[in-house]
């Protein structure tokens, strides 16, 4: 799977043969999410809105924007609710503003009571009016008197502009038509800018800002809510644990293929055979807790193999045995020993050995041994001809079987052939005088060095 593209039906084979420690997962990121939840306290937001009437650009509404969250609104709100602790820095990161249609400005406040929210909103929208208020009313001397001082200048210049006309040539002359004419021009300029003026004077319009009534208070909390967080966190946990699947089974480098086996054991293969999926055999060393945990999320199993194909019956599966027996009659000379070697937790491969002792009838008589991949050793040379490799398809990487290779070349043991073992679904019906092909034979071969025959 390696090299394959990621289909839907391989995320349906992770849901169907993972759904266990899949649920599990997701029920950890909802304790995450509730934990995150508690950690973090409900929020809640309200908000209130303020008209300001007239014509606005919109950059003239930004501005506004940024003064509602500037810091001499704020810590005028801040002054004026009186809470122990809380500055105006504080609250600054709880309120925000926004341009609504119609020249309105959203205010917003968020706190952790729906009280506290809708007071910290109103507050705001008040003092941002206030602010607006006193600088078009007047607070500031300065400010206020700049426009009256303006139109007294405008007054003084027309004034001056009637003294400078009555004081002109009265004849009839072109230089003195031409003055008076200039001077009229220049009075009319005047009113007119001064007209303007009185027009777009923003003193008016910011005193007519008004607050659109109180903040409503808030019913439900703030996004992200104690719901969404749980929900959240299932969602996220249960989302990783499957791209952690896909992720695993990208890089995996278990080979599948007879000739990639082959390759890797420096030896040809001599057949594959098929043993009944069954239940896994209890063995020793699958007890313990962290063994149980194994069991109940079900990641005691490969979920990567395809599913097993339907056999045939039990004479197809036996006579593939006795094919492989065959050949290894015809290949090894007299006397016919071998030694079976199977990889340590294999059990699939395990039982394929324990059927092969049974069809070969002491005609090869085969030893059988597991051997732990991490550190192989395989017993040394002793009236054996060779070493015969059992092992399941989709299992090992070129790395672990070269490294039995090895220790089969340690042990004066030649790889005289490969079988690979596989596993098929067997009907539930059985004829009367056929036991299961696979109970006794791999009971008997149980142990890191057993000997067989019939």
């Amino acid at each position: 799977m390696n090299e394959d593209t990621i289909r839907l039906a391989t995320i349906g084979r992770i849901l169907r043969r993972r759904w266990r420690i899949l649920a599990t997962l997701a029920v950890v990121g909802a304790l995450v999410g509730y934990g995150t939840s508690v950690v973090f306290p409900p929020r809640y937001t309200a908000s209130a809105s303020v008209l300001l009437p007239g014509q606005w650009e919109e950059r003239e509404l930004l501005t506004q924007v940024d003064i509602v969250t500037s810091s001499t609104v704020i810590d005028r709100a801040a002054a004026k609710l009186g809470r122990p602790g809380v500055s105006g820095a504080e609250l600054r990161d709880r309120v925000s503003a926004e341009v609504g249609d119609g020249n309105i400005i959203k205010i917003s406040g968020t706190d952790s009571t729906p009280e506290r929210a809708q007071q910290l909103s109103d507050q705001v929208a008040r003092q941002f009016v206030a602010f607006a208020a006193r600088i078009a009313g007047g607070t500031d001397s300065e400010a206020a008197t700049a426009p009256e001082t303006l139109r007294q200048q405008v007054e003084e210049t027309n004034r001056r502009i009637t003294d400078l006309a009555k004081a002109a040539d009265p004849g009839k002359t072109v230089e003195s038509v031409q003055a008076r004419t200039s001077l009229e021009k220049l009075r009319t300029s005047l009113e007119e800018a001064m007209t303007k003026l009185d027009q777009a004077d923003p003193a008016s319009t910011l005193a007519g800002m008004v607050v659109m009534g109180p903040a409503a208070r808030p019913t439900g909390e703030a996004p992200p809510t104690r719901m969404q967080l749980i929900v959240a966190g299932a969602l996220l946990f249960f989302l990783f644990a499957v791209i952690g699947h896909l992720a695993a089974a990208r890089r995996n480098r278990r080979l599948r293929t007879e000739p990639e086996i082959a390759a890797a054991l420096g030896s040809a293969l001599l057949g594959t055979v098929d043993v009944p999926d069954e239940r896994r055999a209890y063995r020793p060393e699958d007890s313990g807790p962290r063994a149980s945990i194994r069991r109940f999320l079900g990641i005691d199993t490969r979920w990567d193999i395809p599913a097993p194909q339907m056999s045939v019956d039990e004479a197809g599966r036996q006579l593939r045995y006795r094919r492989v027996c065959a050949r290894l009659r015809d290949q090894l000379a007299s006397p016919r020993r071998l030694l079976v070697v199977v990889p340590d937790g294999d059990e699939i491969a395990l039982r394929a050995a324990g059927q092969l002792v049974a069809e070969a009838k002491g005609d090869p008589l085969l030893r059988v041994v597991e051997v732990s991949v991490d550190r192989p050793m395989v017993p040394d040379h002793d009236t054996e001809s060779g070493a015969l490799v059992v092992l399941g398809a989709g299992s090992w990487t070129a790395q672990e079987l070269a490294g039995i290779a090895e220790a089969c070349a340690d042990g004066g043991h030649d790889v005289v052939g490969i079988v690979v073992a596989g596993t098929v679904r067997t009907r539930e019906t059985r004829s009367d005088g056929h036991p299961p092909d696979s109970a006794s034979p791999a009971l008997a071969v149980r142990g890191h060095s057993t000997g067989g025959s019939a």
